[in-house]
C-alpha cells in the first residue's frame, strides 16, 4: 500500500483501476470529466487493461455500460448533473434489467440557472430509478467505495447496479493524502465477476424483455428484494475490506459520537468532515451533540436511524437538495424511518449549499443551538427566514 496526493476524482480511478474493469464507457462533463481522463491514461500506459469507448453522450455512456454488462464484462462510467439526467431512461433499463453496472456521479447542481457547482439534486432527484447509492465524505472514502462497489453491485444476491456519488469541486477536486491498495490486495478482495444474467451463445435466454400486468409486479418485487439484500452485502464486503485492508467501515450509516447525544444533526456527504469537527468543538464546550452520517441512502437505513436517535431530545438533517412545495426528501426518509420505529421526537430540515453555496461552520453551530428548542421546522439557510411548514 503506498500513499498518494490525490483528488476525489483521482482516487476514485485508482479504485477503479483496482477493480479492473473490462470495458469504460466515457463522456466527460464537469465536475466529473477527470474522473475518465485519468482512467484513460491508464488504459494507455498499460496499467489497466479495459476497452475505453468515447462515446457521443451520457445517453450512449450508460446504453454502452448496459451493453457490456450484457455479455457478462464488468464496466464502468461516470457523470454529473444534467448528463445524469440526460441517461435517466437508461437507469430504470439497467436496474431493471439487473446490471450490476457501477457508476460515479459528482453532485452538481441541476439547471435552471446553469451552475457548475456541488449540490445533491442531481442523484437524489434519481433515487427511484433502483440504484444502490452512496456518498462518500473524503478520498479515501472515495478510492474504498470504487472498489468495494463491484463486490456488492455484483453479488448474486444483488445484481443492482451501483451509483457512488462525490460531492462536486468539495470532494472531486480537493487533494488528500490517500493510501492506495496494491493489486495483490485488490485481487484478494474482489472476487472476477462471474454471472448467469449474459448473452451467451451456449446457452441462449433473453434478456430486457417485455413483461406485462401478469407479471412485471414479480420483476419489481425482486428487484426490491436485491436492494435490500444489499445492505447484508455491504456488511459483508465492509468485514473482508477491513481484513486486508485495514480500513473499517459501518455500513450504511456511521455514528460519530451519538451514544449519550440529545441532539443529532443527520447529513450525508462532504459536509460530514465539518460536522465531526464542530461536534467536537461543541462537546467540549459541555454540549451532548453528535452526528449521523447517512453513507448509503439506497437501501435506506431505516432501522439503523432509529436504533441511533432512539435516545435523542430532538434532530435535524441537513441535505444540499429540495423537493420544491414540500421539504428535502432526505428528510421525508428519515421521517418515514422515525415514524416506522413509533419514536416521536422533533426533527427539524435544513437545506442549504444549493449551487454550491459554502455551508460554513458557523451556521452548523447555529443549526445545534437551534437544536436546543426542540423544534420541528424546514428552513433554507444562508438567505434567512423559514419555509412553510407543515
Amino acid at each position: 500500500m503506498a500513499k498518494q496526493f490525490l483528488s476525489g476524482n483521482e482516487a476514485f480511478a485508482y479504485g477503479i483501476r483496482l477493480a479492473k474493469p473490462q470495458v469504460i464507457s466515457a463522456y466527460p462533463i464537469t465536475p466529473q470529466t477527470i474522473v475518465v481522463e485519468k482512467l484513460s491514461e491508464m488504459v494507455e500506459d498499460g496499467s489497466l487493461n479495459a476497452e475505453f469507448i468515447h462515446v457521443e453522450s451520457e445517453h450512449s455512456a450508460l446504453s454502452c455500460a448496459m451493453g457490456a454488462s450484457s455479455v457478462g464484462a464488468r464496466a464502468f462510467t461516470a457523470t454529473s448533473s444534467q448528463g445524469l439526467l440526460y441517461m435517466a431512461e437508461c437507469l430504470l433499463y439497467t436496474s431493471g434489467g439487473r446490471f450490476p453496472i457501477v457508476m460515479m456521479n459528482a453532485c452538481r447542481s441541476t439547471a435552471l440557472p446553469w451552475n457548475i457547482y456541488g449540490d445533491q439534486r442531481d442523484s437524489i432527484s434519481q433515487l427511484d430509478s433502483g440504484w444502490i447509492q452512496a456518498y462518500a465524505e473524503n478520498a479515501q472514502e472515495a478510492l474504498d467505495m470504487a472498489l468495494m462497489s463491484y463486490y456488492i453491485a455484483e453479488h448474486k444476491d444483488v445484481a443492482t447496479p451501483f451509483m457512488a456519488n462525490l460531492d462536486g469541486f468539495v470532494l472531486t477536486h480537493t487533494y488528500e493524502v490517500v493510501d492506495v491498495p496494491t493489486n495483490e490486495q485488490a485481487d484478494a478482495f474482489l472476487p472476477k465477476y462471474e454471472t448467469d444474467n449474459k448473452l451467451d451463445f451456449d446457452a441462449p435466454k433473453n434478456l430486457a424483455f417485455t413483461a406485462g400486468p401478469a407479471l412485471n409486479t414479480e420483476f419489481k418485487y425482486k428487484e426490491h428484494i436485491g436492494m435490500l439484500n444489499a445492505k447484508k452485502v455491504i456488511d459483508e464486503a465492509e468485514q473482508k475490506f477491513a481484513e486486508i485492508f485495514g480500513r473499517q467501515y459501518t455500513g450504511l450509516v456511521e455514528e460519530y459520537r451519538t451514544e449519550d447525544a440529545d441532539y443529532i444533526l443527520i447529513t450525508l456527504g462532504s459536509i460530514a468532515g465539518l460536522v465531526k469537527e464542530t461536534v467536537d468543538k461543541l462537546r467540549d464546550q459541555g454540549k451532548k451533540v453528535g452526528l449521523l452520517k447517512l453513507r448509503y441512502i439506497r437501501p435506506f437505513p431505516n432501522e439503523e436511524i432509529a436504533n441511533a436517535v432512539k435516545n435523542a431530545r430532538a434532530v435535524a438533517v441537513l441535505e444540499k437538495d429540495i423537493s420544491f412545495g414540500n421539504e428535502g426528501t432526505v428528510y421525508t426518509n428519515v421521517n418515514s424511518a422515525l415514524h416506522k420505529a413509533n419514536i416521536s421526537i422533533p426533527a427539524s430540515n435544513y437545506i442549504g449549499g444549493l449551487g454550491g453555496r459554502d455551508i460554513p461552520a458557523d451556521e452548523i453551530e447555529t443549526i445545534f443551538e437551534e437544536l436546543e428548542k426542540e423544534q420541528t421546522k424546514v428552513q433554507f439557510i444562508g438567505i434567512g427566514g423559514d419555509a412553510d411548514e407543515h
